[in-house]
């Protein structure tokens, strides 16, 4: 079993607007503490670069490749796969309505390959951190969204 980060939260927003929050790139650095810049065209196959915060050194360069986009519902991306099986990663977010006003958040991060013990061991709380930061982050301003 890999290392596996999983957070879910419901949202007092409509799902359309907390989709609009998780694919908003341009507005990231206004409430995103883990991932304060990122671009992508949301296609399967191309890229999604970001600045990342994973560590005190400040944010790093991170570029990782777009698996699958269902508008308003699903996004998910991976790290090209190291060789020999020694790194692979997944991460998606996953929007659900509850009902017209409220939503479902699911944040789901998993790095795997013989690696991957080593990267959790030096990287994972600060990991751990960064995706629970998102993922407020995420519920905070969709809330602060739909009272404007």
């Amino acid at each position: 079993m890999g290392f596996v980060i999983d957070a879910a939260v419901y949202i007092d927003a409509p799902a359309d607007l907390v989709w609009q929050v998780i694919t908003d790139f341009p507005r990231y650095g206004e409430w995103n503490p883990f991932v304060p810049e990122c671009k992508s065209s949301l296609v399967p196959g191309e890229p999604i670069d970001m600045l990342v915060n994973v560590s005190g050194s400040g944010p790093r360069k991170q570029r990782e490749w777009i698996r699958s986009h269902t508008p308003g519902r699903e996004l998910s991306y991976s790290m090209k796969p190291v060789p020999l099986g020694t790194l692979h990663s997944l991460r998606s977010h996953t929007v659900t309505p509850v009902n017209d006003n409220r939503t479902r958040y699911e944040s789901h991060f998993e790095l795997n390959g013989w690696f991957h013990p080593v990267v959790a061991a030096v990287l994972g709380t600060n990991l751990r951190r960064g995706f629970e930061g998102m993922t407020a982050g995420i519920q905070r301003q969709a809330e602060a969204l739909r009272t404007r």
